[in-house]
């Protein structure tokens, strides 16, 4: 039987509210190795379930409409064009409850990862480099301000059980970044996917992209965004201490008038000097820059 049928008004075939503690429970079934990403087979599983669980009889979908299935969900719901589908993206997918939906809705997607900094450092109020549970409610606190105390340590647990992959009662930057997801990461571009092949304009525009101030340098704000992006590549978990640890190194190696910013003449040292960079090859074929950690 469809895993999703259950979920489903027995005549009219169509969906019955999902609340916070059901959306987690199918989430669960279907991200089948805990990523946080409902991909690849998994979004196929998915996806034939959702159509067997609408039908009064078997249905078989050639792969095919399978595929042509996948292009229409993710061309319509994949809102950072990733391939895959987050917790944020299926909440618009399936009908929840509307005070867990719209804990979603919070200018869904960021427009950058400078916006998702500064949101972090906002929340991070006791500055651990971690979301904890008090910090998340006081996150979601704000976007639901007339919910009830016990309603939002519900919806607390609920997030933590759905974002917290390595079960540590806390968000750390990766696991909140899968939360509040950036529209698009700027260094995923093709332009940039490799050191060697980056121009002199091209570092100029990697500058202008994170100089948000427009001083024609990255401060230290600036460059934490920059970091982030460039560790989003990686598709690997990361936390602040990882963050601040390449900051370090770039400011170490490349700040050469100590001026506690990263300028054009500086960035474009960066990229040339590859004996410092190395290209590393991801489970998604992105290629990208990543400092040497030795």
């Amino acid at each position: 039987m469809s895993f999703l049928q259950k979920f489903r008004e027995k005549n009219s075939r169509a969906f019955q509210i999902f609340t916070a503690t059901q959306f987690k429970e199918v989430w669960d079934h279907f991200d089948s190795d805990g990523n946080g990403y409902i991909e690849q087979a998994e979004l196929d599983s998915f996806l034939k379930d959702f159509i067997a669980s609408g039908v009064h009889s078997e249905a078989c979908v050639s792969e095919a409409g399978l595929e042509l299935l996948k292009e229409e969900i993710l061309l319509a719901f994949d809102d950072n064009e990733d391939g895959r589908i987050e917790a944020g993206e299926l909440v618009q997918i399936l009908p929840v409850e509307e005070q867990f939906l719209y804990l979603f809705q919070r200018e869904r997607p960021l427009p950058s990862s400078a916006e998702f900094m500064r949101i972090w450092k906002k929340f991070d109020s006791d500055h651990s480099g971690f979301i904890e549970a008090n910090e998340l409610r006081d996150f979601l606190n704000d976007l639901l301000p007339n919910e009830s105390a016990d309603r939002l340590d519900y919806y607390v647990k609920t997030m933590l059980e759905l974002f917290d992959s390595n079960k540590d009662g806390k968000l750390q930057l990766s696991e909140m970044a899968r939360l509040l997801p950036v529209k698009s990461n700027f260094l995923s571009q093709p332009l940039f996917r490799r050191a060697s092949s980056i121009s002199e304009w091209q570092v100029e525009k990697i500058l202008k992209t994170f100089d948000t101030e427009g001083k024609g340098k990255m401060s230290s704000d600036e460059l934490d965004a920059f970091i982030k992006d460039l560790l989003d590549l990686t598709r690997e978990e990361y936390d602040v201490s990882k963050v601040e640890s390449l900051k370090k190194k770039i400011f170490l190696q490349w700040d050469t008038n100590q001026d506690g910013f990263i300028d054009l003449d500086e960035l474009r040292q960066l990229f040339k000097q590859q004996r410092k960079l190395c290209e590393i090859q991801t489970k998604s074929d992105i290629i990208c820059v990543k400092l040497e950690t030795e």
